[in-house]
């Protein structure tokens, strides 16, 4: 019950989170596809590999995941369960001292299961895609669209390391004769990662779209329902036109 209550309340204050946590920076657009089982699959092994250890998705269980994402319960526990002795049907927590993240990062690691609805998709994935090198931070790196985070960049050895080069400029800034940006976030080419940046920015679609799918997993089932109950609306409304006129034929 608490589950359900937190959840709903999140869903509530979505906007307004969304509101206060934004930073201005330009967003970029993204439609999440949750019937695209490979990246699904994908966007889970990103996330149990490079996100788990230190956030949770703990309204989530592994074998709701694994069914849903089409992953065999023994694959999924073999690959992508880290958690020592736990089991398909537990929720998807972590080991993370709470205590120890707090002393760590200055505040424990959020659970993630909600995220995308409580920031938004476009906000994560511009956020994933948007850390860049700041040597006065704690851990070297900042994010243009969350300005001081706290935590360091957990998919750098992927994306490599950006630097600004728009260093206080508008980065929303084009050449009046070739549209191209003026400045932005570039990958340095001396500290490249193991990803092009095509490849990046495929891999972060996918994180956003396992995120997106945790937060929703019935998003699809709810939107087909959406339809036939549509569609019966449709059918229903012909027979009560029918019927009312019946009714209203003597009627002058």
């Amino acid at each position: 019950m608490k589950h359900v209550f937190l959840t709903l309340m999140l869903t509530l204050v979505s906007g307004m989170a969304a509101a206060a946590g934004g930073s201005g920076y330009p967003l970029d657009p993204i439609e999440t596809d949750h019937s695209d089982k490979a990246s699904l699959q994908r966007g889970a092994a990103l996330y149990q590999n490079y996100c788990s250890g230190c956030h949770a998705t703990g309204f989530q269980r592994y074998e709701r995941v694994a069914d849903d994402l089409g992953i065999p319960h023994d694959l999924m526990l073999d690959n992508l369960v880290f958690n020592k002795g736990a089991k398909i049907g537990d929720l998807m927590t972590n080991s993370m001292d709470a205590k120890e993240a707090k002393q760590w990062f200055g505040s424990a690691p959020p659970d993630l299961t909600l995220v995308s609805r409580v920031r938004g998709e476009e906000w994560l994935y511009t956020y994933l895609r948007s850390f860049y090198e700041d040597p006065k931070r704690p851990w070297g790196v900042n994010n243009k669209v969350f300005p001081d985070v706290g935590m360091p960049h957990a998919l750098m050895e992927l994306q490599g390391v950006q630097v600004d080069t728009c260093q206080g400029a508008d980065p929303t800034a084009r050449d009046p004769l070739t549209g191209d940006k003026m400045c932005g976030l570039v990958v340095d080419p001396k500290r490249k990662g193991s990803m092009t940046p095509e490849e990046f920015d495929l891999a972060m679609y996918d994180l956003t779209n396992f995120l997106s799918y945790s937060a929703e997993p019935m998003r699809t089932e709810r939107q087909q329902l959406g339809i036939y109950v549509f569609l019966f609306l449709l059918v229903f409304l012909v027979f009560a036109y029918l019927l009312k006129r019946e009714y209203w034929k003597d009627v002058h």
